[in-house]
């Protein structure tokens, strides 16, 4: 991903010279390919880039429109051939990306955007009007952060600038906090009260004493596709996955896919064979990166993604680069660093999640290092959008009493009571109870509020402590489309939450997000998707003969919770801390988190994901005190877990945190 920064003064006076440069070393890193910036009055915009595609090393930005719009763009676009050809008359097949989006703007407009099909974000400085446009793509794959105040409009792709060098301190987002106990915070928030994040699929329009957000395009709940036969349902799966993997495939050097063993990666890993042996244009080599953990062989062999993974290994005659997580564990030993050091670098961490690589991240990030890749693919989302759970007529049910089909009604509860050998009253009492009550969507129950939470915290943002429930409406959209955007949306806050790493430059794609496969799945009916007992009942028999058989028919790949980090000496020792910080922004009861330590130090059961999310926010709002990026009204202390003295800064308000996973492999990635 490349990086754009702007800095805008209302009144016309310039950035100040020493602030620009300590931004350009600052996002330095993230941008290898170049070092470019506009200047014109009170505006200043930098571009680094880093190049992915052949189209984009010959690029210029920030760009400058015949009409002297200024645009920076951080995207690949994947309609390139359909937008030429509307455009034909100031644009070839040869044009760039951001040539496209440019000739777009001018004719267009902000309606451009919704025209824009790929992975992006952009921003659009209009000196006429003077008018800043910021947007992302409708999944939000790329990040954008900005914030303004009524002197100047600051924007970013990352989030480190905006931050450090503000010359103010900030009040944490309470919501955003609450989110992160669930897994993921909402995809427009950020850690700091006054610093946003665009949303996906949206625009955001700023001006002196004006600031707009508005959605550009969206996913039609009124659109429908219904074929005669399972067959054509078969080919278009096949078409529109096909186009999602070979759009990620465009590339100047080759790409790295993730091969876990799990029928999402491995379905993109064949898919992609087959576009390459095809000959396909603009489409470059796929190998392949896997770790696996052979540690419980003698227990329980499945649990080894080895065997899996070699089975897509074998039907395209090439073994990728293999981490056996076991092997690293061994070498590691007893020079693991502890918990709290992981605050100790001096990379600045402007989200609670920007840790430490784990050990395995490093050898991957140190093998495309030296392979020169540059662009990875993600089987997440997979999972998500061909209903990769148990088979369940939860939602088909739903379905038919929103349409009032109550005789197709009745047949299917007989069916699939005689599957799942459940009283048909029973299934239809469940999916009744859906139009009643909060569903929890994609997150874990056990990732609730913990017992050691304030109660006035969890009050307060009780929707996003416990992952943003939803209750599914009988009027409007049929229940499956409000189910699938309710899952999407739970991608999006995970693709949000993803904090971009110098250490490991690079681009994720993920095909299983493409709009027009998306478009696709919440298209068809329900019963294509899941089959009465049958889990991707469509994927599977789309992909057949492409994907090895045994992978098809394999049982749901089990997921095994990784056990929680050695934590007995650090974490324990803040129950005799007389200072639990995140107690003074109200988010724990120190009470009751310091007995939970001591029930760690007994060895008794405890919610441990929720305690390591809590100690990672701990340990997080001391390094953030040390950097005196806080508004606090704590006295000053000395931080036990490393020694050091926190700076005192005074404050009339209290923190407004929020989280994101600790650990760079999230259950939803584990699944993959």
């Amino acid at each position: 991903m490349s990086v754009q920064f702007g800095r805008w003064n209302f009144e016309g006076q310039p950035p100040a010279h020493d602030y620009i440069e300590k931004v350009r070393a600052t996002i330095a890193p993230y941008g290898p390919d170049s070092d470019e910036q506009y200047s014109e009055g009170g505006i200043k915009v930098l571009y680094r880039a880093f190049c992915t595609t052949k189209e984009s090393r010959r690029e210029t930005q920030p760009y400058i429109s015949p009409s002297g719009v200024v645009i920076t763009w951080d995207g690949r676009l994947d309609n390139r051939a359909d937008l030429v050809s509307e455009l034909r008359d100031s644009l070839t097949i040869n044009s760039t990306d951001i040539a496209i989006v440019a000739v777009a703007y001018e004719k267009w407009g902000v309606g451009c955007l919704a025209k824009l099909v790929g992975d992006w974000a952009l921003s659009i400085w209009n000196p006429v009007s003077r008018l800043l446009i910021l947007a992302k793509d409708p999944i939000g794959t790329r990040h954008l952060f900005y914030s303004f105040d009524n002197n100047k409009v600051t924007w970013c792709t990352i989030l480190d600038p905006l931050v450090r060098f503000a010359e103010t301190t900030f009040t944490l987002n309470e919501e955003y906090i609450a989110g992160w106990f669930s897994y993921f915070p909402a995809a427009h928030l950020t850690p700091y009260v006054g610093i946003h994040a665009v949303p996906p699929s949206s625009s955001v329009l700023l001006r002196p004493g004006k600031h707009t957000v508005s959605k550009y395009w969206d996913f039609d709940p009124a659109r429908r596709i219904r074929y005669r036969t399972d067959e054509a349902y078969e080919e278009h799966f096949r078409t529109v996955f096909a186009q999602a993997v070979q759009r990620r495939l465009r590339s100047d050097c080759p790409v790295l896919a993730e091969l876990s063993g799990g029928l999402d990666s491995s379905s993109i890993v064949c898919m992609a064979d087959r576009i390459v042996s095809r000959g396909a244009r603009e489409v470059s080599k796929v190998e392949t990166i896997s770790w696996y953990d052979d540690s419980y062989d003698h227990i329980e062999p499945d649990t080894n993604e080895l065997h899996w993974i070699t089975k897509v290994e074998e039907k395209r005659g090439h073994t990728g680069y293999h981490i056996n997580l076991r092997e690293l564990k061994a070498a590691k030993g007893d020079s693991s660093r502890p918990f709290t050091s992981d605050r100790d670098h001096e990379r600045f961490a402007a989200t609670p999640s920007n840790e430490e690589l784990s050990i395995h991240l490093k050898h991957y990030a140190a093998y495309m290092l030296s392979h020169s890749y540059r662009v990875t693919l993600s089987g997440i989302g997979g999972d998500e959008a061909t209903c990769g759970d148990a088979p369940s007529p939860t939602i088909e049910l739903q379905n038919l009493l929103a349409e009032a089909r109550f005789v197709a009604l009745v047949s299917q509860l007989r069916i699939w009571a005689t599957k799942m050998k459940q009283p048909a009253l029973s299934l239809l009492c469940r999916a009744v109870w859906g139009f009643v009550s909060l569903t929890l969507t994609g997150v874990s129950v056990r990732m609730g509020p913990a017992p050691w939470f304030h109660p006035d915290f969890v009050r307060r943002n009780y929707a996003a402590a416990c992952g943003y429930p939803s209750r599914v409406k009988l009027f409007g959209p049929l229940p499956s489309f409000q189910a699938n955007v309710a899952m999407l949306n739970v991608l999006r806050r995970l693709v949000a939450d993803w904090a971009l790493r110098p250490d490991m430059l690079r681009e994720v794609r993920f095909p299983y997000l493409d709009r027009d496969f998306l478009e696709f799945i919440y298209a068809i009916p329900r019963e294509q998707i899941v089959g009465v007992g049958k889990r991707r009942f469509l994927m599977k028999r789309a992909l057949a003969g492409i994907v090895p058989d045994k992978l098809l028919n394999r049982r749901r790949k089990l997921f095994v919770e990784q056990a929680t980090r050695s934590v007995a000496t650090e974490w324990t020792a803040l129950a005799e801390d007389q200072h639990i910080f995140a107690s003074s922004g109200g988010f724990v009861k120190p009470d009751r988190l310091r007995e939970v330590l001591q029930n760690v130090r007994r060895a008794e059961a405890i919610p441990s994901l929720s305690l390591m999310r809590s100690m990672t926010l701990e340990f997080w709002l001391r390094h953030l005190t040390r950097h005196g990026i806080l508004k606090t009204s704590m006295a000053k202390h000395e931080d036990k877990a490393t020694g050091s003295p926190l700076r005192q800064k005074k404050s009339d308000h209290l923190f407004n945190p929020q989280f994101q996973l600790a650990d760079e492999h999230n259950t939803t990635e584990e699944r993959r």
